[in-house]
Order: structure tokens, then sequence, then C-alpha cells
């Protein structure tokens, strides 16, 4: 489905009139921007062309080399021999949404994205995100951020308004209001509805209330993106979580999407070529369904959603705490606990990342230790004082290799605080798993981070490197493109991208942040005749 911009597209007329005046021998015609002598992935190809790339305003004139007869000059002129050119990445899952809807101008930037070439940040995964999808729009216009932004309407916040953080199923006329709000946010322009069923309150839905949701979004064109239910075997399973997702595309008649793709834990670990397997058989039967992965073993999510189980969080944390002091709950709750630990590798997996500075550095077992505590008692005393984000080891490498080479799967980073996937996802897969391990080639890495993540969301004119498509746009040096992010320093800047176009806009120049927020939201236009006028 075609995007609406929100602003004035900056040049692409002259654009359009330049391409469908290519063959003219007329005298040269004078472009903003000619990157030289790249070598040229256009997103849509495995075999790269070594030429130059002319951009006018905000849309690309010619990748390659200009149609024959037709001259240009441009106002500038970057020798970018020897780099790879690139259409600008587009991340499928992130939550940068906590930095681009800030008033902090440096942090709207977005600068751990821009520097590993990442030119659109697709936010209101896991379910997380509003609503009010209109309002974020507006927001990104008044205060202007780095790069691009797509929306997914969050099953929370819509379940949250009808029914508060219990587990509770909904009345016909509160499912009637979750209905109303999901149809509203597809007519504001979203990419479809987002969910985190592994997330209280969200996982105490039936899937026949999601489905329901579902169906909407599916009315207007939208597609469905899952945090599954289940990543490990915490309830229902990793295959079955599958299969609710599967259930949903096929009963809803609409595309499917598996975020961030993984074998969770010591029960799953080795599954992935099961889990390939059975996706790939459903895509056979017509299922539209894909996935997106980051390339890390560890995952990242707050403490209490790791090893809570969803009785003791029904309500939310006040309720959390008040169950940590019943004495009726406190053998089912520890068994629970040590359950979740056991699932994720144990106490020396599990390293507190963002939040309370007393614990962030240091893992469960060593909190223990220090404490004089058992894993349960440790892990009660560290949520009385407040939930925290965690990394949490438990992927073999062996299952990240297998998801990383399915054609139907993208590029993502699923950013949190305190992580380095937030600073270095996409320049680890290239460093890491095309470099060093060679587990997908350099084209493979292009087009899993940029057109089919476009095409998959319906980036109208994205994601690739063809006259009239805006000019998102990364230069990279092959040889020196690479995280620096750690897991004891996950906040440093990647290295390797010279120059990053955002809109025809440079963004970084020479290597170095321009300061210039050229980034839009992208607001996908509902199916005709689906919304008021």
């Amino acid at each position: 489905m075609p995007f609406l911009t929100l602003r004035p597209l900056a040049g692409a007329l002259l654009a359009l009139v330049l391409a469908s005046q290519a063959g003219a021998a007329d005298a040269p015609l004078e472009l903003d921007i000619i990157l030289r002598g790249g070598t040229i992935y256009t997103g849509d190809s495995n075999r790269p062309v070594v030429g130059d790339v002319g951009i006018a305003g905000d849309r690309i004139v010619f990748a390659g080399q200009p149609a024959q007869g037709r001259q240009f000059t441009a106002r500038r002129v970057i020798d970018v021999r020897g780099q790879v050119v690139a259409p600008g990445f587009i991340d499928a899952h992130t939550h940068a949404d906590r930095e681009l809807f800030t008033d902090d101008t440096k942090a709207r930037q977005n600068l751990p994205f821009l520097t590993q070439g990442v030119t659109t940040s697709v936010i209101g995964n896991d379910g997380f995100g509003g609503f009010d999808i209109a309002a974020q729009a507006q927001r990104v216009r008044d205060k202007p951020i780095g790069t691009n932004i797509a929306m997914y309407v969050g099953f929370g916040p819509v379940r949250i308004e009808q029914l508060g953080e219990k587990n509770v199923q909904p009345t016909p006329a509160q499912l009637e209001a979750m209905k109303r709000n999901v149809a509203r946010g597809m007519c504001e322009g979203a990419l479809g509805l987002s969910t985190g069923l592994f997330y209280s309150p969200q996982n105490f839905a039936k899937t026949e209330e999601v489905l329901e949701l579902a169906k909407v979004a599916a009315h207007h064109g939208g597609l469905y993106d899952s945090h599954i239910r289940d990543e490990s075997t915490y309830n229902i399973g990793l295959k079955a979580s599958i299969d609710e997702v599967i259930r949903i595309g096929r009963e809803a008649r609409m595309p499917v999407h598996v975020a961030h793709i993984k074998a969770l834990g010591v029960d799953v670990q080795g599954q992935s070529g099961e889990i390939i397997r059975h996706i790939e058989a459903e895509r056979a039967r017509g299922l539209a369904i894909t996935a997106d992965q980051y390339p890390w073993t560890a995952s990242s999510t707050r403490f209490s959603a790791a090893l809570m189980p969803p009785w003791a969080l029904d309500g939310g944390a006040k309720a959390l705490l008040q169950r940590f002091d019943d004495p009726g709950v406190q053998q089912k709750l520890r068994t629970d606990i040590q359950e979740n630990l056991r699932l994720r590798g144990g106490p020396q997996a599990i390293l507190f990342s963002a939040g309370n500075p007393k614990y962030v550095g240091r893992t469960l077992a060593q909190v223990m230790q220090s404490g004089d505590q058992d894993a349960v008692a440790a892990t009660i005393a560290v949520l009385r004082e407040g939930d925290l984000l965690i990394a949490s080891f438990n992927q073999s490498e062996e299952d990240v290799r297998a998801f990383m080479k399915p054609a139907w799967v993208m590029t993502s980073s699923d950013s949190s605080q305190g992580h380095p996937r937030a600073y270095g996802s996409f320049a680890r897969k290239y460093d890491e798993y095309v470099v060093r391990q060679k587990v997908i080639d350099l084209a493979q890495f292009i087009r899993s981070s940029s057109a089919l993540t476009a095409d998959t969301l319906g980036l109208d004119k994205r994601g690739q490197l063809r006259p009239g498509y805006h000019a998102d746009v990364v230069v990279f040096d092959p040889a020196r493109y690479a995280a620096r992010a750690t897991y004891t320093q996950p906040s440093l800047l990647s290295v390797g991208v010279g120059t990053v176009l955002v809109n025809g806009q440079l963004a970084i120049d020479k290597g170095e942040p321009t300061g210039i927020t050229a980034g839009q939201a992208l607001l996908r236009k509902p199916r005709e005749g689906t919304c008021p006028a």
C-alpha cells in the first residue's frame, strides 16, 4: 500500500522530469548531489554496478549510469570510489520512540541509527505503540527527527484503555471500543496492529480477542506484527505461538510478521530448523508470513517480564509488590521464578543493563553473592526497588545463524537501553555474519536491511535505489563498517559509514553527523473506502 508524506516533496517534480527525459541529449542539467564511482547495490538485485547516484531534492534521478546522452552536473559531488552505496537501511523493529519523541534536539537526531546507515525506524512494536497515530505524526512535524518513522497501533494501549492491567476479558461493548481505536489508528496512517502477547497485560488476551482486532487492521489494508506469546516454554511453547500467528493470518486474511524471531532458552535451543521449515511450508501454501531478527545471542526485556509469572503481574506493579508479602503465594512464586530462571540459563545469564545504577553492570548471580541470598530472594529484593532492563543470554549462535539465512527474514534491532543492539545491530550483522562468518553475502545483507523491509511494510518508493524513489541512501566502507558497542559498553557508535542521506539531505557527511533532521512520519494510506472522507 502507498504512503503519504508529511511535507512537500522538494525536488520530486524535477526528479520525475529528469527521469522521463533521460534519453535527451540536452545541455547538462544540475542536480543537488552526485555520489560518484561507488559500488552500487540497488536493493532489488544481487549484482552490484560501479557508477554514480544522482539526487535532486528528495528523489533519486539515476543509480548506476545516466541514460545514454544525458549529462548531469551537481552542486555537490561526493567521491565514493571503493565504497558500498545502498538504500538507507530500514529497522523493522525498534523502540526508538523514546528518543524520537523527546524535547532533546540531539537525541532526536537518532545518531545510534544514522551512524549505522539506518534511515527509517519502525516504532510501536511489541504492542507498545499508541493508537494516536496522527498526534505522533504531528509531533514529528513540530519537533523534527533524524530518521523517518513508521508506526504500528499497539495492542497494549488499546487494551489498557478499556481493561486496565487486570487479567479480565472484554465485554462486547469493550471489544467494540477497542476495535474503534484500532480503526482510528489505521485511518490515521498506521502500518497495522502490533502485539506483545508475552507481556502483561497483553498476554491475558485470548487468541479470539486478538483476532477480532487484527481483522480491523486487515479491513484497512494493514498487517499483523507480533512479539509472539512464547519464544520458549513459558506457556504454550514456541511452535504453538508461531501457529497462533499463522491462525491470525489465515482467519483475518492478512500478512503476518513474527517479531525478532528466536529460540529463547535451554528448552528450545536448536529448534530453529523446525520453525523455519514450518514457516516455509505456510508460505508455500500462500500465507504472507515474514520475520525480523537482531544479530545477538542475548535478548533484552524488563526483569519482571523475564522472571515473574503472568499471574503475579495481574494488576500491575503495585499488585506485584503486594504479592511479595502474601504468605499464601510464596511457594508458587518461588517455584515459578526458579523455573523461569532455568529457562533463561540461570542467574549468571541475567545482566542488569539499564535502570537502578546500584545493579547496572552486574549479573543476578553477582547480586546474589554480594547479598548472600538465593536467586529468588535476590530477584524479589531487586524488584522491590524497581524494575530494570536486562540483557538475557538465552540463544545459541547456531540458531542465530539459521534464522538469518531465509530470504523472508529482515534485519532489526529491537533497540533498548543498555543493550548494544541499539547502537550496532546492522553494523554487527555485516561485520560478524557477512565478513567474518560468511553466513550471508553482502547482497542479502543489503536486501534484508532495505528492500525486503520496505516491500513487506508497504513503504512506497523506499528501500531501493531507483529513479523516482526517495533519496534515503547509505555509503559505507566495506573494510571498516563495524559495530563498536558491546554488552559492557553498549553506547559506542558504529564506524565505517561515510555518508547518509535522509530524504535527500545529508545527515552524515564525511563520517560526521550534520545535525540535519530531515526525517518524516511515513503514514500508510488505508484501503480505499474504509475510512471517513
